[in-house]
């Protein structure tokens, strides 16, 4: 028996396996596909998706091959008529290292995964079509192809289209909003610099088209030519060559090399739950929405780093599985934030065009970057003391660096374990009277790092005693010498 089935490939699968993987965990990945895709698809990670890959250990990979600070580029046909870097005032501060977000295509980071994957001894099973899930109260048995795998749990990162979903009973619930049919696809332009993102939207629909970094190709995304019948005809270099001369008209861009396309009809829908017993969704299987504001595969990382650490705790008896009700309580209300958000800027973008013919400025919102989400709703998220300033319990932990030493905090944090920072030296005799093997406590004070800049007072305060879960958010925040406050947590888990 493995202890945990991954059932998709993609970005949320791929981080899920990963973080178990590191922590021991026996997992299986498996995906229908015969082979890795090679489309773009999502092709941008925000600032918290990039702390989350620091955590997971391949975040200078991405950086290596993807792309920051690309201008929005906006024609009315041969003519520019804006120019727009949307993060261009975001720069590195210590308890933000990475201020922006990163374009990279889907393929990138998916591959990226699958080599931090490898490392860890696993590998992607392709070609392994679920059929059947069935469960009892000691595992899950998926029939995958003609075999049966036996898990102690599942989870369905398998898409929109999730079997996963299907086979446990749970269906998407919401709206398909009357949207136009758009097509998206990987192309090669003669005729355009690879120096912005090139927009045109009109009223009569819209055109784009986007170097992807570290290729030769743009992703264009355009609105879906219609047939004499008025039915949508299939994304061809044809017709994306068509709805560029309808919209942009400008002489001598050609479009040509198309290697992948696709169609996409925009859904506001998820489920009501995110677990049935054993088997859990995450990602797109279990919420889908508007790609305004590039939240998709992003949304479904932090759903993977959200569970992949209570599986961990609960698979290797060091947590109560009542823990994994959490994932519930916690990515629920996310999903559902995600789903109003991304709705309200389709719409600001559509109201936009329909009135000036811009709209892609409406995309640039703090929120996107996932910095401020956190769960101080959790029951995981616990103010045993009262503070003025700093981050509340349920809050993203800040980065800071310390002086006269190359560490910085997410360097503490990174790996499979809690991080306890004792802030002061109050806090020296809860440090170390802490005996677990799952909390690593650093003193920030004299004795300890040294914080002389004050960067980390700056971002958490002084004299208190800050426990940081395993997934990157602050879990208790308690007094600097309550001895006892952090047991108690752990103890409740």
């Amino acid at each position: 028996m493995t202890d945990v089935l991954v059932v998709g490939a993609g970005p949320t699968g791929l981080t899920l396996a990963c973080d178990l993987a590191r922590r021991g965990v026996a997992v299986r990945i498996v995906d229908r596909v015969p082979e890795f895709p090679h489309g773009s698809r999502g092709k941008g990670l925000s600032q918290r998706s990039l702390e989350v890959f620091d955590d997971l250990g391949v975040v200078d990979r991405l950086l290596a091959f993807g792309g920051t600070h690309l201008p929005h580029r906006k024609y009315r046909g041969a003519e520019v008529v804006a120019e727009i870097d949307p993060e261009a005032d975001r720069v590195a501060t210590p308890d933000i290292p990475y201020p922006t977000g990163l374009m990279i295509p889907q393929w990138r980071v998916e591959r990226t995964l699958r080599e931090r994957l490898a490392d860890l001894g696993v590998a992607v099973e392709l070609g392994a079509e679920l059929r059947a899930i069935s469960q009892d109260a000691d595992g899950v048995t998926a029939t995958v192809g003609e075999t049966r795998i036996r898990a102690r749990y599942l989870v369905g990162c398998d898409g929109g289209r999730s079997t996963v979903r299907k086979a446990i009973g749970l269906r998407l619930h919401g709206e398909t909003p009357d949207v136009q049919l758009m097509a998206v696809g990987d192309v090669e332009v003669e005729g355009l610099g690879r120096d912005a993102w090139h927009q045109w939207l009109t009223g009569d629909g819209g055109i784009m088209l986007c170097p992807l970094p570290g290729t030769d190709a743009f992703q264009v995304q355009a609105s879906h030519e219609l047939g004499p019948d008025g039915i949508p005809l299939e994304p061809t270099l044809e017709t994306f060559q068509r709805t560029f001369d309808r919209i942009a008209g400008i002489p001598g861009v050609r479009l040509h090399n198309l290697t992948w396309r696709s169609s996409y009809r925009v859904n506001v829908r998820m489920v009501d739950r995110l677990r049935v017993d054993r088997v859990f969704l995450a990602g797109d299987a279990a919420h889908v929405h508007p790609i305004a504001g590039g939240l998709g595969m992003n949304s479904g990382i932090q759903d993977a780093y959200n569970l992949g650490w209570k599986l961990g705790l609960v698979l290797a008896g060091k947590a109560k599985p009542g823990l994994l009700d959490t994932y519930d309580e916690e990515r629920l209300p996310t999903a559902s934030w995600l789903l109003n958000i991304t709705s309200e800027l389709l719409d600001a973008v559509l109201a936009a065009i329909k009135e000036s013919g811009g709209g892609m400025d409406a995309v640039a919102s703090q929120e996107l970057t996932q910095l401020q989400l956190g769960y101080r709703w959790s029951r995981l998220s616990r103010n045993a003391a009262s503070r003025p300033n700093g981050p509340q319990a349920g809050d993203r932990a800040p980065d800071a660096p310390f002086s006269g030493t190359p560490k910085r905090l997410f360097d503490l944090f990174r790996g499979p374990h809690f991080t306890l920072l004792g802030l002061g030296e109050r806090s020296t005799a809860a440090l170390n009277d802490l005996k677990t093997d799952i909390v690593k406590p650093y003193l920030i004070g004299p004795g300890g790092l040294i914080d002389d800049a004050g960067h980390a007072a700056h971002a958490y305060g002084q004299d208190a005693q800050i426990l940081v879960r395993p997934d990157g958010y602050v879990g208790l925040i308690a007094d600097a010498g309550d001895t006892s406050a952090v047991a108690d947590y752990l103890r409740s888990l």
